[in-house]
């Protein structure tokens, strides 16, 4: 690999070193300063003087950043040491992506999910439903959904261990963010780099709704940022939700559509839908007993999965036993206690947020209460929370009462909720006239709310980050 040829493709441009090292010179490896050894190339956005220095002295075959920070290029230049600088990380990244399949997992067959929700529990249903017939299976979206970032090189550094510590990979299913970004920026046509880099036999679009505010204004960039993902899956098979709001999956132009729907259609195109029960072909493949889940949403994200398995031509049975022997991800519609029942989900955005109280209402006795708990989305901006509030407005009636939390007693700086953020929850439920119960920290928003339930009464935790640490704090409330 030429230095020249690698700073050009990520339109960079070289500081210190200029020459070559050829492939005996370089691992193959893309990874993180720390992991790195001799041979190796790391990507961080950030780096100063010392990190360039200890790449330096790891004799690492190459470093790649976009913001150099205290001399970091001054010391490049004095070690003679080969420092490239960018101006979009994500094509370092989206490189080092492509790199790491073709020369790791070159005959894989991949797989690509993205869209507003639904990624996370659709890319680990098609990892378990294919690691349980015995082939090799790598997936970046883990049981609590910690590594599937491509913003740095995690997944290129988790294909390549694996390979070197496992063998051969028979599949890849990769998880990638409809809109992604970094330090408050637009990384644009993120999904479609990242799509392009993993060159997918099958491709999977959940939904498009809004998320991620302030990166994305409106539905329509919205749009755009996934609208080129078809062009990436190019030949293969591009799985779509045909029920999507405003019908804007449909919009999308794959060559080789397979559509997904919780209604029977009458479509010239591969299909699979629900009616009490799973179908492919006017057979039914699942009965409504065997489905993991049974809410709405969550069927659907399943209806994605058996399509993509299909699309890789797996046996039926061999996708029947797979969805019959599924676990759900940590905080899926997770029923945590009963007596009062405790439902814990990660509904963070308007869609999901409507979608999981509707579901949850459906479990609720006559004459019972629903208690939704809602976390505020800490440093991510009024307006996504605005549109989040405006969903809870939306979805309250007489039987559903509201109690919303800071969660500042366990969540960290990059989650801490700003007073902006807390007083749009204020102002929205106060224009519509809802009453709410308001706790700075989680843990006495769960004590207080679980002192005020019934036994035939449900409880709703919701939200992101700031949620994530309930399930360990009920344990501690309900042990006294």
């Amino acid at each position: 690999m030429i230095i020249q040829d690698l700073a050009s493709f990520i339109e960079g441009n070289i500081v210190g070193k200029d020459s070559f090292f050829d492939d005996e010179g370089f691992t193959g490896r893309f990874t993180f300063l720390n992991d790195a050894v001799e041979g190796d190339i790391v990507i961080r956005h950030k780096i100063n003087g010392k990190g360039v220095e200890i790449a330096a002295g790891k004799n690492l075959a190459c470093l790649i950043t976009q913001t150099p920070q205290d001399g970091a290029c001054d010391k490049a230049k004095e070690l003679n040491f080969p420092l490239i600088v960018v101006d979009k990380i994500e094509l370092a990244t989206a490189y080092a992506l492509k790199w790491t399949v073709e020369k790791f997992s070159p005959d894989s067959k991949n797989v690509i999910i993205t869209g507003t929700n639904g990624k996370s529990t659709t890319s680990h249903l098609i990892y378990h439903i294919l690691k349980n017939t015995g082939v090799h299976v790598l997936t970046n979206t883990d049981s609590e959904s910690e590594f599937n970032t491509l913003i740095d090189p995690m997944v290129s550094k988790l294909i390549s261990d694996e390979v070197k510590n496992n063998g051969k990979l028979d599949y890849l299913v990769i998880e990638v963010s409809e809109v992604q970004g970094w330090l408050g920026n637009l990384m644009k046509h993120h999904a479609y780099l990242m799509a392009s880099a993993v060159k997918p036999s099958v491709g999977v679009i959940t939904n498009i709704a809004m998320d991620h505010i302030g990166l994305v204004n409106s539905i329509d960039e919205v749009f755009d940022e996934i609208n080129q993902v078809p062009n990436a899956i190019g030949d293969g098979v591009t799985v779509l939700n045909y029920d999507d709001d405003d019908d804007l999956v449909m919009k999308l132009t794959p060559k080789h559509p397979f559509l997904c729907s919780m209604n029977n259609m009458d479509s010239k195109n591969p299909n699979v839908y629900y009616d009490n029960g799973i179908f492919y072909e006017g057979k039914r493949i699942l009965e409504n007993k065997d489905l993991p889940f049974t809410s709405h949403h969550f069927i659907q994200n399943i209806l994605s999965a058996v399509a993509a398995c299909i699309s890789l031509n797996m046996d039926i049975e061999d996708i029947v036993e797979g969805v019959k022997s599924y676990r759900p991800l940590n905080r899926r519609f997770s029923k945590l206690h009963e007596n009062p029942l405790i439902v814990d989900d990660f509904a963070h955005n308007p869609d999901g947020i409507k979608a999981t109280i509707a579901e949850t209402r459906k479990l609720l006795a006559e004459n019972q209460t629903l208690y939704v708990v809602c976390s505020i989305r800490g440093s991510r901006g009024v307006e996504i929370n605005k549109l989040n509030v405006e969903a809870l407005a939306e979805s309250m009636d007489d039987n559903t009462k509201l109690v919303l939390s800071s969660s500042n007693d366990v969540v960290d700086h990059l989650n801490f909720v700003e007073d902006e953020e807390r007083e749009i929850f204020f102002e929205v439920l106060n224009q519509n006239n809802i009453d709410y119960n308001y706790f700075d920290n989680l843990c006495d928003c769960l004590k207080d709310t679980y002192k005020c339930a019934d036994a035939n009464d449900i409880i709703l935790l919701i939200g992101a980050q700031g949620m994530d640490p309930a399930e360990g704090l009920l344990e501690n409330i309900l042990r006294k």
